[in-house]
């Protein structure tokens, strides 16, 4: 949820209203003003270690984040593509750092369900219909069954 796939455009992404910060950031998880720096910030990067990634993932994103941002997300789902790794997107428009409106934090919860147990095994509650009404929802990889979920 949210997460960063790297360390470098996230860092690169740093709005001026951070610039407090910013300094902060780079003591904790490197400056990427150095050699040595940018070198860390590369080797700690999820989307340089996505050839590692061999099941399937699960991301959920707010296209609002300013944080970070939604092509955080994208450039790690383009990885995942390129590894022949499954993968389920789920995107929320109208969202930022995190999923804060009921109907979009239930859709999101029901989405993980689903998705965990499909690929752990088990069991999850099938949706009713018009449960999530209201959620803005966009799937836009679907290898969990996210678009298939039982409906009660």
């Amino acid at each position: 949820v949210v997460g960063p796939s790297s360390l470098e455009t996230l860092m690169a992404s740093i709005p001026p209203y951070w610039e407090a910060q910013r300094v902060m950031l780079y003591h904790a998880v490197g400056d990427p003003r150095t050699e040595a720096g940018a070198a860390l910030l590369r080797e700690r990067s999820p989307l340089y270690r996505a050839d590692r990634i061999a099941r399937p993932l699960l991301i959920g994103q707010g296209a609002n984040d300013p944080r970070v941002l939604q092509s955080e997300a994208d450039q790690m789902v383009a990885a995942l593509h390129a590894n022949a790794v499954p993968v389920t997107y789920v995107l929320y428009p109208d969202e930022g750092h995190g999923f804060v409106r009921p109907a979009n934090r239930l859709s999101f919860n029901a989405v993980v369900e689903a998705f965990l147990a499909r690929h752990l095994g088990g069991r999850f509650q099938p949706v009713s219909p018009g449960e999530f009404d209201g959620t803005t929802m966009e799937v836009r990889e679907d290898s969990g069954g996210v678009a298939t979920m039982p409906v009660a």
